[in-house]
């Protein structure tokens, strides 16, 4: 297994999957071990996938000090890996949570960037985030679903302030376009492969400025593909769309019947989306 030393010392293990030119790869969770992502549908047939996990995610050791699982601190994590890699500019995707990592890095390291692939990504870096309401709206969408009645009861429960094992197990089903045997095995594997300690640090406050950000990432000269998923609530397609105004060289695709992992719910089209973005933006 790979590792590299990050600037603060901590050990951070990194998998690779596949073949091709490498593709780093940042997970969401926040702090979920990149096991998740699995292949991601396939794209590891076509590019050198770069699964890093995150500081006390993994493989990865924990960090002597906690305060260093706040995203901002982790943009050096990101940045020794690609010089660990002998990378001069690197393709850099991100998924959920793992968006504002990838923005924050790219807002730091612009020249760094070669493209920018976000996945049913997260934008509190840039000032955009979701909402209750969004989740709501995007619920709705559901309910013709079998399952519908109990997950919306718990998301009521949670919107209420309920914080349940049970009710989060529950509402599972909203973050997949099907809930069949491969989506609940890959919910069931979300406890043992997150830090939910380090995930409490990592959007904590301090962690964003977005109007500086948004002052680099607008002037950002990488291409940059926002993958959402129609039925997903963290971005509804619409927000995703909101976080792409923002981008100069922003390509938006809403992949059809898609939750929050889109490239288990469609594979193919999700490998043909992300492959194609990237065969253009990497000439």
């Amino acid at each position: 297994m790979p590792a590299f030393t990050a600037p603060d010392g901590t050990e951070l293990a990194y998998h690779l999957r596949g073949d091709g030119e490498p593709l780093l790869c940042i997970p969401g969770g926040p702090m979920r071990a990149s096991a998740y992502l699995g292949d991601l549908g396939g794209l590891a047939a076509h590019r050198r996938l770069v699964l890093l996990d995150l500081r006390g995610t993994g493989d990865s050791q924990a960090p002597a000090d906690p305060a260093t699982y706040r995203v901002d601190r982790q943009v050096a994590d990101v940045e020794a890996l690609r010089d660990r890699l002998g990378l001069d500019r690197v393709d850099l995707l991100a998924h959920s949570a793992g968006g504002d990592l990838a923005l924050l890095y790219a807002a730091r390291h612009p020249h760094r960037v070669r493209t920018l692939t976000l996945i049913t990504a997260r934008a509190r870096a840039l000032g955009v985030d979701f909402t209750e309401d969004h989740r709501r709206k995007a619920a709705a969408l559901r309910k013709s679903e079998p399952w519908f009645g109990g997950a919306y009861e718990a998301y009521e429960r949670i919107w209420s302030g309920s914080d349940a094992d049970a009710d989060w197990d529950a509402v599972a089903p909203f973050f997949y376009g099907r809930w069949d045997a491969a989506a609940r095995a890959h919910a069931a594997a979300d406890v043992e492969q997150s830090n939910f300690e380090a995930a409490e640090v990592y959007a904590s406050s301090g962690a964003f400025s977005p109007d500086a950000a948004r002052a680099v990432i607008g002037k950002l000269d990488a291409p940059v593909l926002l993958l959402a998923g129609e039925l997903d609530s963290g971005p509804l397609p619409r927000v995703a769309a909101d976080i792409a105004e923002l981008i100069p060289k922003a390509q938006l695709t809403v992949q059809p019947g898609s939750g929050h992992f889109p490239w288990l719910d469609d594979p193919q089209g999700f490998t043909r989306t992300v492959t194609a973005f990237l065969q253009v933006g990497a000439v």
